[in-house]
């Protein structure tokens, strides 16, 4: 039998069968019986293959799959060698899957087929994101690269942009992680002009957080208790993963002590069981406790203490009106800032304690059903005012620390407890106008006792009775119509200070400062002065320099005047002698002639 018979006959028995069975070793050894028969088996073979057009989106299977290449047959003469790199997007893909091809090329210089899965992508890219926009479908993308605010995913073959802030629902500290991976994304915005796509995987989570946290919220119960893991610590509080759903333990119910911060009970990632307090099916909130779960301290308070007991306990929170100690964990009571000092000033708590100090107390009052007990520091140490006349009677002199200073006056501490006030006024004999010209806080200073008032706790104290009165002195010196020479220092709108020879300062109108020849004095200026009046009560002397040639100028005025008064008197006298005395002898004449003498 001839070549050409056996391949006749070989590919007649091998029309029939598939074109992946079909036997080509046989049809090339065996031959056939005329050509004709090889033709028309060739031509029976030529139906069973897909016709291929180029550029035409058709579907294939993969046959076969390695780190390179993977191949796909769409029915035609041989199959299509595609780079792996282009199915990047699907890690899962696997033999026997279905794809869309591109047919580039029916057949290249070696008879290979071409084709192109990318380019096949592209072609329906747009119209499947836009679908799967509209229908809110998952999609797979590949995460290519890391840019500048999110990552950069191959999503259908097009480059679509994940923001940072929608990678995951925790932030996410190191992007790069994500790089090369495949991830399920949501189509969260779409720019139709500019053909820019936006991804979130953080969508998919929270929906699926949401379901988790619906179905957990639906079968909640007050006072449940749940396992969970510790996933967040911040200043405020816990949050706990109860499995897919957090909820907050505040930190005042972390512990029934005072804590400053929740790290000091737990720690990140750690096993807790808690208790639901409240949960909001609207807000989806859930309020969790740790504490409640075991039995609260007061409930352990030793049964035998009692109103006036001595306790030992640490300052935990110091305020302005308080601090609070905490005698046993959990169990705390309020030292109020009058309980802690004798003295009768009000002070600040900061000024007597300090967080961490160590202290002990007297029980004042204590109500366990509260939960509430008052204490009290001083009382463990003597009431000075229980004998302050007799420790301080009045008069007595004694040195004091100065510890506040008042626009009205000092507070001077005697001993500890026992202060008493130095008003302004009894500071010095001069004039002050604020306490602070005279003393600081911190200095020693003589005292004297003024008064008392036990009830009340107030001591009056003196500075300035302890040194002389130098206002006694300057009355003897100066006293009213005294006239000295004084130097003008400081002109005001109305009064001037001047100053005298040993210093004493002493005030005038302006307008009794005017000058003999009409000219206002000036700084600087030394004039002879009149004092006209010298007060105690405001430590004020009162002079005038007008006064000085005023009043001399009328004091000659009037010398002069009781001159000339006297002078007319004395010739008045003279003339009233001679008028009488003529008047006399005329009436002695007139009674002799009347007699005829």
């Amino acid at each position: 039998m001839s070549e050409e018979i056996k391949e006749t006959k070989k590919a007649i028995l091998n029309a029939s069968v598939a074109p992946e069975e079909f036997d080509w070793e046989a049809f090339e050894n065996d031959g056939a019986e005329t050509g004709e028969s090889k033709k028309e088996a060739m031509a029976q073979y030529e139906q069973t293959l897909n016709k291929v057009t180029e550029n035409e989106v058709v579907e294939g299977v993969v046959t076969s799959i390695n780190k390179r290449e993977v191949v796909v047959n769409i029915g035609a003469k041989s199959e299509g060698v595609i780079s792996a790199p282009e199915f990047r997007y699907n890690p899962d893909l696997k033999v026997g899957d279905k794809v869309e091809v591109l047919v580039e090329s029916a057949e290249d210089r070696k008879g290979q087929l071409i084709i192109s899965h990318k380019k096949a992508r592209q072609l329906k890219s747009w119209d499947m994101v836009n679908a799967a926009y509209e229908s809110g479908e998952i999609v797979k993308g590949y995460v290519k690269t890391r840019t500048k605010g999110g990552m950069i995913v191959d999503v259908f073959g097009i480059e679509a942009f994940l923001p940072g802030s929608q990678i995951d629902i925790k932030p996410i500290r190191d992007y790069d992680v994500f790089v090369d991976t495949t991830m399920d994304f949501k189509i969260v915005k779409i720019n139709q002009e500019f053909k820019n796509v936006v991804v979130s995987h953080k969508a998919l989570l929270e929906a699926e957080q949401e379901q988790k946290r619906s179905e957990l919220i639906s079968k909640l119960e007050k006072g449940q208790v749940l396992e969970g893991v510790v996933k967040n610590i911040t200043n405020y509080g816990v949050f706990v993963d109860l499995g897919g759903v957090d909820g907050l333990i505040h930190i005042t119910d972390l512990s029934w002590g005072r804590i400053s911060h929740p790290e000091e009970v737990v720690a990140l990632d750690q096993k807790i069981n808690v208790v639901v307090l409240d949960f909001n099916e609207q807000q989806k909130r859930i309020a969790l406790g740790l504490k409640q779960l075991s039995a609260h301290p007061w409930e352990a308070l030793s049964a035998d203490l009692k109103v006036g007991d001595t306790v030992k306990g640490k300052v935990v929170a110091v305020a302005d009106y308080g601090a609070f100690i905490e005698v046993e964990p959990g169990v705390e009571g309020l030292v109020h800032v009058s309980e802690m000092s004798w003295s009768p000033r009000l002070h600040s708590a900061q000024e007597f304690l300090k967080v961490g100090d160590e202290v002990e107390a007297q029980i004042l009052t204590l109500d366990r059903e509260a939960r509430k007990m008052s204490l009290g520091i001083k009382q463990l140490t003597t009431n000075p005012w229980e004998s302050i006349r007799e420790k301080y009677p009045v008069g007595s002199q004694h040195k004091a620390t100065v510890r506040n200073i008042t626009n009205f006056g000092v507070f001077a501490e005697l001993e500890d407890g026992v202060e008493g006030l130095i008003h302004i006024s009894d500071l010095s004999w001069n004039k002050l106008k604020h306490p602070a010209e005279m003393v600081q806080s911190g200095d020693v200073i003589d005292v004297v006792i003024l008064d008392f008032d036990e009830n009340s706790h107030k001591l009056s104290l003196g500075h300035k009775q302890l040194t002389p009165n130098p206002w006694d002195e300057l009355e003897a010196k100066y006293p009213a119509g005294t006239v000295v020479d004084a130097t003008v220092s400081v002109i005001g709108d109305k009064n001037t200070t001047l100053t005298l020879a040993d210093g004493t300062e002493v005030t005038a109108f302006n307008r009794e400062l005017v000058k003999e020849d009409g000219k206002q004095a000036l700084v600087g200026e030394t004039l002879p002065v009149k004092v006209v009046d010298l007060r105690r009560s405001t430590r004020t002397i009162r002079v005038s320099h007008v006064r000085t040639y005023q009043e001399a100028k009328a004091a000659k005025e009037t010398a002069e005047a009781e001159t000339a008064k006297k002078a007319i008197k004395k010739v008045q006298s003279n003339v009233e002698k001679t008028t009488l005395g003529d008047i006399s002898a005329l009436a002695a004449l007139k009674d002799k002639m009347e007699k005829g003498e």
